[in-house]
């Protein structure tokens, strides 16, 4: 069977948590864990170990960023997590310049696999890991709004009690408070939300509320646990999963935006099509007026943090 391996940056509640999803799943037969704490990363792969008799069989183990080479996909979960009250955009000055190291790094001794980022702000720094590394746009993608259209479609099937797997809906825009939920498009097999309602009794009037709750997930989390990784460690699993076996699956991820709806040179999410060269396509989506504003709004709120991100580097550059 061919090598594939999946390189790991960051061994902290959500890289160490991908880790064991990506163990148990069986999608790489390699996984290397990197982090500036080898001793943590270390304590990390001999817990992981212990749990390999139930697993696929994967080789486990901590690395370098040497051990990036020959990866296919090289994951970046470090930086520093949300605390109670930070928006994701508050994270951006303390994770920009570890972001930096770490794909120069990545860069110089893989410059051929797909790099995905995980780290918050994650449409920003998505960007700058594109800027930073060279990289075709195609493969340097972020986890992007996969778990917020998770949410919203999990809420929704509660509401709707119809399983998850039955609701097709879309979060798109920035990972963050701007978000847009495409309600134009949402349907239940094929039947809009509003129809389904009527069929079945349903009261349509709180879908609103359940959007609301979708935004604001993970910040109620983080009150009550002070972290998620659960989520988004398996949103990772599956984009990974996307890539290595070339399956051009559907994910709402972050990439380069390229004249959607007026929209470019900005990474945000869109319904995407991913397969082992990493994008292979955008799909456009047939959107209503309001949510074309939406998302052009939210597209001038993550240029609005890029354009800050450039300005304190050249007032840096200056000193």
């Amino acid at each position: 069977m061919a090598k594939t391996r999946v390189a790991i940056i960051g061994a902290g509640k959500v890289g160490a948590t991908f880790a064991y999803g990506l163990l148990m799943s069986g999608v790489a037969n390699e996984i290397v864990l990197i982090d500036s704490n080898r001793a943590k990363a270390e304590g990390e792969v001999m817990d992981l170990e212990h749990a390999q008799a139930f697993a696929p069989p994967t080789r486990i183990a901590v690395g370098e960023y040497g051990d990036c080479a020959d990866a296919s996909v090289i994951v970046v979960t470090a930086g520093g997590g949300r605390q109670p009250g930070d928006s994701r955009l508050d994270l951006l000055k303390k994770n920009h310049d570890l972001l930096a190291e770490i794909i120069a790094s990545i860069v110089r001794h893989n410059p051929r696999g797909v790099i995905l980022i995980a780290t918050n702000p994650v449409d920003v720094l998505t960007y700058a890991a594109l800027q930073l590394s060279g990289l075709p746009a195609e493969r340097v993608i972020g986890s992007g709004t996969i778990l917020d259209t998770a949410r919203f479609r999990t809420l929704l099937s509660q509401h709707f009690d119809v399983d998850t797997h039955s609701v097709h809906a879309h979060i798109i825009g920035e990972h963050g408070d701007s978000e847009v939920p495409v309600w134009s498009q949402a349907n239940i097999a094929g039947i809009n939300f509003a129809e389904f309602c009527q069929l079945h009794g349903v009261p349509g009037a709180t879908l609103g509320e359940i959007f609301i709750r979708t935004r604001d997930a993970g910040a109620a989390v983080i009150q009550r646990k002070g972290a998620t990784y659960y989520g988004i460690a398996a949103s990772l699993v599956q984009i990974v999963a996307a890539i290595v076996r070339d399956q051009n699956t559907v994910l709402s991820v972050s990439s380069l935006v390229r004249d959607y709806y007026g929209i470019n040179d900005v990474c945000l999410s869109l319904p995407t099509v991913l397969n082992r060269s990493g994008v292979k396509e955008v799909l456009p989506l047939r959107l209503s007026e309001d949510e074309i504003g939406k998302l052009r709004h939210s597209a001038e709120v993550l240029r609005t943090s890029i354009a800050a991100l450039a300005g304190r580097k050249s007032a840096a550059a200056g000193d």
